[in-house]
């Protein structure tokens, strides 16, 4: 399935999450998704991309690695399903998105958890989703300088 069409899905999913494990779950898919595309860009997309795409990968697997993994069948995996990745750019500007909302989804359950830990689970998410939201401008740059040069000559 295409980037963008599993970036939107996850986006409804979490919009439509109610909040505490279930968001956790859909933070958790959407970190997965981050690190899926952040991957298939590392590896296939343009090459003044690679570094940035390598570090999202990282930094939204730290995102999933902090959060509980949540029981979900291989099918329902959002991250199993990328197959295409044809307009890096509007993948990218619908992930940052998407991880805007990660984090304010993450701030509704850290506001009103029980326990500690599921505090600190989500401040260290946010900031995991805040820095991949970091990567993907910063990738979003230089397609953006790219696509001038390629106009210019």
């Amino acid at each position: 399935m295409d980037a963008v069409r599993l970036i939107l899905t996850s986006s409804r999913a979490l919009a439509g999450s109610g909040g505490g494990g279930r968001t956790l779950t859909e933070v958790w898919q959407a970190q997965a998704l981050a690190q899926a595309i952040g991957s298939r860009l590392a590896v296939s997309g343009p090459p003044e991309l690679r570094g940035e795409a390598l570090r999202l990968t990282e930094l939204a697997g730290r995102g999933c690695g902090v959060l509980d993994t949540p029981d979900l069948d291989h099918g329902d995996l959002l991250a199993a399903r990328l197959t295409e990745l044809d307009d890096a750019r509007e993948a990218l500007l619908r992930l940052a998105e998407l991880l805007g909302e990660v984090g304010i989804a993450l701030v509704g359950v850290a506001s009103s958890a029980a326990d500690e830990g599921t505090y600190w689970q989500c401040m260290e998410a946010i900031d995991a989703a805040d820095e991949s939201r970091d990567r993907i401008l910063e990738m979003l740059r230089k397609l953006a300088a790219r696509e001038g040069v390629l106009r210019e000559g």
